[in-house]
Parts: C-alpha cells; sequence; structure tokens
C-alpha cells in the first residue's frame, strides 16, 4: 500500500511507489552506514603495520570520517532539498563505493586518511537523505513511525555487524577487506535504488543553495568536529587544535550573520519555531554524549582491562545489539501509541537506570556477565530514544524541509559525539598517568566506572528536556490547502504532536 496521493506527500515518478522495496533499501543503506562507524577499529593495528603507520596517527583513520562527515551534514540535507533526495542518495552510496575501493587500495597513509575523509562526505550525504525519503514516502504517523523503527533496527544490527565482520574479515583476508567489502554493497544499493525508489519530483524552481551560507557553516562545523576530536589526542593547547576552534567560531559566526540576512537561508532559523524539532535535536545531542559514547568505554574495558581480542568483543556486543534492536521496535509502538514526548520519557529513564547497573561491570576483577543485566536494560533504553527522537524530529516538519531538518538533527548528533568522548575520555584517563599492568588497568576500570555513571546522569537530563516536547493527541487529518501539511491531503487520522495548550496540559 502506497502513500496516500495528495500534494507534497511523495516524490512523483512514473510508475507506482514500492514502499516496502524502498524501506528495504534504506535500512540496508543504513546499515552499510552504521556498519563503517565500526568496521575499521578492529583493524587499525594492521593497518598501522602494514602502511607503517605510527600508533599515536593510526587515530586519524577514524577522526578523518568522523570530522568530514560532522562538517557536511548540514550540506547534505539542504543538497537532499534542493537536488533531490533519490539522487543525493545514489550518489552518497556512489562516494561511498569509490572511496572504500580507494581506502582498500592505499599503500600510504595519506591515501587511506585522505580516502576515509571522502567516505566521511559520503556519509554527510547519506545519512539526511536516507531520512529525508523515509519521512516523505511514508505519511507522518503508524507507517512513518514503523519503517523509522525498522531503520533504526538496521543500524542497531550494524553496531554487531561491524565489530563481528571487521575482525572475520581482517583475520582472513587483511585489512583491506573491510574497505573492499563496502564496494558491492554500496554500489548495487545504490544500482537499485535507480529503479525501486521514485524519480525526485520536479520542484525547486526559484530556491538559491545559498553558497555563503553553505561555505560557512561547512568550514565551521568541519573545524569544531577537527578540534574536539583532536583535541584528547595532541593536547587542547596545540595550535592547530586552538587555531581550529577560533576559525570554527569566526566561520560558524559568519553563517548565523549571512543566514539572518539571506532571502532563503540554508538554515531557515523559523524551524527552530517547531517545538518537536527543537527538543529532538537538543535530544539528539544529549543521545551520543551518553548512549552513543558506550561503546568506545565497552570496548577499552573488555580489550584493555580484560583482555578480550577483536574476534570476542564483537561477540560480547550481540547483547547490547539485540536489546538495542528490540528497543527500537518498542519505541515505534510505543510513539504510535503514547507520542513521541511519553516515549522519550521512558526511554531516557530506562536507559538511565540499566546505565546505571551497568557501571557495576566497570571493574578489573568483575566478569562480562556482571555488565549484562545493565547492557540489556541500558540497550533496551536506548533503542527507544532511538526511535522516538528521529519521529519528533520529522513532527510537522513541510516535506521540503525535512533534508535539512534531519540534517540539523543528524549535525548535533555528531557534535555530542565528538564532544562527549572528548570530555569523557579526559575524565576517564585521569587517574591512568605513570601506571602499569594491573594498577593501569585497575585505574582505567576505575575511571570508566565514573564517566558511565556521568552518562547516566546525562540520560536524567534528557528526561527533563523531554519534557518540553508537546502533549500528542490524536489528529485530524490534514486538510488540503493547509499552510504546512506534514503528510500531504488524505492522509490518515494518526497521532501526531501537536502545540501545547491550555486544555491539553
Amino acid at each position: 500500500m502506497s502513500p496516500s496521493p495528495g500534494p507534497h506527500t511523495r516524490p512523483t515518478g512514473t510508475g507506482r511507489t514500492r514502499p516496502g522495496w524502498s524501506l528495504a533499501l534504506l535500512a540496508l543503506a543504513q546499515l552499510i552506514f552504521s556498519l563503517d562507524l565500526n568496521i575499521v577499529f578492529v583493524a587499525l593495528p594492521d593497518i598501522g603495520a602494514d602502511l607503517d603507520f605510527p600508533g599515536q596517527t593510526q587515530q586519524l583513520v577514524v577522526s578523518a570520517y568522523v570530522v568530514f562527515a560532522g562538517g557536511f551534514l548540514l550540506l547534505g540535507g539542504r543538497a537532499a532539498d534542493l537536488l533531490g533526495r533519490r539522487r543525493i542518495f545514489v550518489l552518497a552510496l556512489s562516494v561511498y563505493a569509490v572511496s572504500s575501493l580507494a581506502g582498500g587500495l592505499a599503500g600510504s597513509p595519506e591515501v587511506i586518511v585522505a580516502a576515509r575523509a571522502v567516505q566521511g562526505i559520503g556519509g554527510a550525504l547519506l545519512l539526511p537523505s536516507t531520512l529525508s525519503l523515509i519521512n516523505t514516502l511514508f505519511e507522518e504517523g503508524p507507517r512513518r513511525n514503523r519503517a523509522l523503527a525498522v531503520w533504526g533496527g538496521a543500524g542497531a544490527s550494524g553496531l554487531t555487524v561491524g565489530a563481528l565482520l571487521g575482525g572475520l574479515l581482517t583475520e582472513a583476508f587483511g585489512w583491506p577487506a573491510v574497505f573492499f567489502v563496502n564496494v558491492p554493497l554500496a554500489g548495487l544499493v545504490a544500482l537499485a535504488a535507480v529503479f525501486v525508489i521514485p524519480r525526485d519530483p520536479a520542484g525547486g524552481a526559484g530556491r538559491r543553495f545559498d553558497l555563503p551560507g553553505a561555505l560557512t557553516v561547512t568550514a565551521g562545523a568541519t573545524l569544531l568536529v577537527f578540534a574536539l576530536v583532536e583535541g584528547p589526542e595532541w593536547g587542547w593547547a596545540a595550535p592547530a587544535v586552538i587555531g581550529a576552534a577560533v576559525a570554527a567560531v569566526v566561520c560558524l559566526a559568519a553563517f548565523a550573520a549571512i543566514e539572518s540576512r539571506s532571502a532563503d537561508p540554508l538554515m531557515p532559523f523559523r524551524l527552530f519555531r517547531n517545538r518537536s524539532l527543537s527538543v529532538a535535536i537538543t535530544v539528539t545531542f544529549l543521545y551520543m554524549a551518553t548512549f552513543g559514547t558506550l561503546p568506545y568505554f565497552l570496548t577499552v574495558l573488555l580489550q584493555s582491562v580484560h583482555g578480550f581480542s577483536a574476534l570476542d568483543t564483537g561477540l560480547a556486543f550481540l547483547v547490547p545489539s539485540v536489546a538495542i534492536a528490540a528497543g527500537t521496535q518498542l519505541g515505534e509502538r510505543m510513539t504510535t501509541r503514547l507520542g513521541a514526548r511519553t516515549t522519550l520519557i521512558t526511554g531516557f529513564l530506562v536507559g538511565a537506570v540499566g546505565t546505571a547497573a551497568l557501571s557495576l561491570g566497570f571493574d578489573a576483577d568483575a566478569g562480562y556477565g556482571i555488565a549484562v543485566p545493565g547492557l540489556i536494560v541500558s540497550g533496551v533504553g536506548q533503542g527507544i530514544v532511538w526511535t522516538s527522537m528521529w519521529i519528533a524530529a520529522a513532527t510537522k516538519v513541510a516535506p521540503g524541509e525535512q533534508g535539512i531538518a534531519n540534517g540539523m538533527a543528524s549535525t548535533t548528533l555528531n557534535l555530542g559525539n565528538a564532544i562527549g568522548l572528548a570530555v569523557l575520555t579526559a575524565l576517564a584517563d585521569a587517574g591512568t598517568d605513570g601506571k602499569t599492568g594491573r594498577a593501569l588497568r585497575a585505574a582505567t576500570a576505575d575511571g570508566e566506572f565514573l564517566v558511565v555513571l556521568l552518562t547516566a546522569a546525562g540520560m536524567a537530563l534528557g528526561l527533563l528536556i523531554a519534557l518540553w516536547l508537546p502533549r500528542a493527541r490524536a489528529a485530524d487529518a490534514p486538510v488540503a490547502g493547509s499552510p504546512e501539511p506534514s503528510a500531504g491531503a488524505g492522509a490518515p487520522a494518526a497521532v501526531t504532536e501537536e502545540a501545547a495548550t491550555s486544555g491539553n496540559h
């Protein structure tokens, strides 16, 4: 069953939409995106040994991706709105395939870092275009909620698949295999999208790309993420880090000035008047600063404290990944029945309780089994929040601005991860200087115990922020000619997030 016809409901094409197949491709694209975040970690030692890559700079293979993905997200969202969602989706996957091929063939550190940077740009184009396709192919309400749950479950699966596949491929075929695996996957999804996802509608006439805004925000966001990612590695007083931070502030200030005067801005500030979107943007930041940092600290605990191999670590991630995937499906059902406000509050509450329990496993003498109950409860809470926060971000956003709205939420998601890791790793490592052997393992576990408790406190803060969301109520179907349609005329009545009134508080 395709979405109800109506203005702005879906991209137009010559044939009927295939929502099931389209969703399958969009979920597979999210799996590729999620997989690529983790698959390289386990291959870093082999990359360093083969390419004569000094240990202290191997992190550039990871940070190059993070920096460029974070810097180009707003640009990717705007491109999806103006140039076409399917067009940018196919372009993003093509960039992924070509840059992955270059990474696998790299014979020097410079080439592999450059390939990862281009992969990051591909990721910045892929995430907002994928989300905006979901939010325009599926009308607001239960159908979109289910689609986002499927998409979110695929991303959760990528957490395990990335860790497991990275270990298996590196051991069996060498580190280039972690890059080569993306080539057929991304290439096939891009090709299938041309035949399955409806053609982009004619539109956007008279709308400008806002090149000055695009250049300043991309430069500012890239420099800011660079400073946050490299600060812990190079030192916060390093000239490159300070210079990048200052330049980021200048570029972002220039962006704000440009946008306030632009007739057709890259990021219309009026979007912040949508309370659901504003709260969701804040929640995505907190999500990655809390839930999103836990896999890193869990990896350090298992490998550096308990001596797990890369493959054993991947297997250990099966438990939280299954819990997160289950939580994404639960989040969809709860949001459809109760609204995003109640669902987000519940998700953060469950996550905070589970993460506090998880902290008991962060002890040098504690086995993995002690962490399992906390991993399960925290994972369920994480999945609930993940699905409901993207539903909130898309609520009451006009179809022609879904790309930029998702780009805004994705940018704060990336910044939350960068800032969260920078702050929490500094706190976790504060007591490890000068220690070796068992003393180092104990200090590492103690430092991580503290930061895991802090992430639980951050989740409690997320609960309080979610209280600002409007309460849900059953809404009538949007009518043709509405000034800000969310799903097009003729869409079925659904539970939506409406502006709060005195009667529903």
